[in-house]
């Protein structure tokens, strides 16, 4: 019987490691996350510090159990999920599950960023402990997803196909679309007229000006009566040219 147990996503991974290590280790996958927010409702207490609500992935319950019968008889767990906070999630989630109430004590993680002999074998003399600010990392996005997109997606489906889906980034793409739409709806078109003259300094070559100001005060002409005027002053001006 194998008194280590070691715990990886992939069940590729699971038989290329078991090659590795050989009959004093067991190799499982727990094929991705194993557990997450429940489909059929909002799954996270707004009223208590947005504490999510996770429940067993639909048809993840047979992986569990039997990772949990392998986990009975090891004298040693190790969770071996992919290095990032997805990952990490996963182990803690793991760990719940194979050590009930230590809050992901009783197991060790490994980290190792390459399927190789010497990879393995180096995580393993340098296990460490599950990193809950990765976990807490990916449980903030899941929460957010939820938050943000729950609502909107059963939209999507009555109006454009069932089955899509969307996050923190679609639906806030989604508000900055709407509040642009909205600006341009209650837009109200004013006319207004641009004054330009062709300049010559003592230095050529001639130049365009355009009309900023009239007497220090800006010069809003908005409409031709007003432009005619303000022509009609100009052929006797003093400009002032600024860059």
């Amino acid at each position: 019987m194998a008194k280590n147990l070691v715990i990886v996503e992939s069940p590729t991974k699971a038989k290329t490691i078991k090659k590795y290590l050989g009959a004093g280790y067991e190799v499982m996958a727990s094929n991705g996350h194993i557990m997450d927010l429940p489909k059929n409702k909002l799954g996270v207490d707004l009223e208590n510090d947005f504490e999510p609500e996770y429940v067993v992935i639909r048809g993840k319950a047979k992986i569990l159990k039997d990772l949990k019968a392998s986990a009975k008889k090891a004298e040693h767990i190790f969770l071996a999920p992919d290095p990032d906070r997805e990952g990490e999630a996963i182990a803690y989630h793991l760990a719940s599950q194979l050590v009930p109430g230590k809050k992901g004590g009783g197991v060790q993680r490994l980290a190792f960023y390459e399927i190789t002999k010497p990879a393995i074998l180096k995580a393993l003399e340098n296990p460490r402990e599950i990193d809950q600010n990765k976990v807490d990392a990916q449980q903030a996005r899941r929460v957010l997803d939820r938050l943000v997109g729950y609502k909107v997606s059963p939209l999507l489906w009555s109006i454009i196909r069932y089955g899509l889906s969307a996050g923190r980034v679609q639906t806030v793409a989604l508000r900055l679309i709407v509040e642009r739409e909205q600006e341009i709806l209650a837009f109200k078109p004013e006319e207004y007229w641009s004054v330009t003259a062709k300049l010559e300094g003592h230095q050529p070559p001639p130049f365009e000006a355009r009309l900023v100001k009239i007497k220090g005060k800006t010069a809003a002409v908005t409409n031709q009566a007003e432009a005619d005027h303000v022509m009609q002053g100009l052929k006797a001006a003093t400009f002032n040219v600024e860059t």
